[in-house]
């Protein structure tokens, strides 16, 4: 798609990659709405970004994030391409993830998404563009992060399916599947300790891996999208 010139929403634009990709975005030239969960950083985002409406929103509020796509359209005057990053992790035992956790992280990574992508899709005509992070966690399933993984890949489910049945109106839907990425997300989960995890790439190479999965039409921003030098391991 053509970024310049482009409506585009950012749901999570207040979490490491959606503020830089935000930013990003508004750079190469994109009208932005921005939708965070942070009332500080998300003015700062704006600032950066320059004039745009902002929301505040959190992905637990599976109402507020479907009503998220449509404030945007009206915003705008239109939508061209909606991009969601939110996200929470959890790490543990599958025994002792109470079911208050398991609840929150599949509303907040799978729920919440599917729910802005969901009302995104009548609002982003032919040539559109729907995204959301998932991460390789949704195929490598590792031990020690089930709800979490399987939060992901139900997400990436819901988009192969999204992408089967918008195809023929031309909207494009994207899963931005990365390696693990160097922001301090797995530092901030809602319970557990992140195990020991290989080096990620920089928050700056996740940026530059989806603006041109976003421009090549992508279906899919996975590892090998990122540069050979910036490789690392996974999750």
């Amino acid at each position: 798609m053509e970024i310049r010139g482009a409506r585009i929403l950012v749901a999570g634009a207040t979490g490491d990659i959606g503020s830089a990709l935000a930013e990003r975005l508004a750079g190469l030239g994109a009208v932005t709405a921005l939708a965070g969960r942070d009332p500080g950083r998300l003015a700062g985002v704006r600032e950066r970004c320059g004039p745009g409406p902002s929301r505040i929103f959190d992905a637990w509020d599976l109402d507020g994030a479907e009503g998220t796509a449509a404030w945007a359209a009206r915003e705008l005057g239109g939508l061209d391409a909606v991009v969601v990053c939110v996200g929470v992790d959890a790490f543990g035992p599958v025994g002792e993830i109470g079911e208050a956790v398991a609840e929150h992280v599949m509303a907040v990574n799978a729920l919440a998404p599917m729910a802005i992508l969901r009302s995104a899709s009548t609002h982003v005509s032919s040539g559109g563009l729907l995204a959301a992070v998932t991460g390789t966690v949704a195929r490598s399933a590792p031990a020690g992060m089930a709800d979490y993984a399987a939060a992901k890949a139900a997400l990436a489910t819901w988009l192969t399916a999204a992408r089967r049945e918008l195809r023929r109106a031309g909207v494009g839907v994207l899963e931005i599947c990365l390696p693990h990425v160097e922001s301090g997300f797995a530092g901030r989960a809602v319970t557990g300790t992140a195990p020991a995890l290989p080096r990620g790439i920089t928050v700056a190479e996740a940026v530059d891996a989806i603006v041109e999965g976003m421009r090549a039409d992508a279906r899919v921003v996975g590892p090998d999208a990122v540069p050979a030098g910036a490789k690392r391991g996974t999750p």
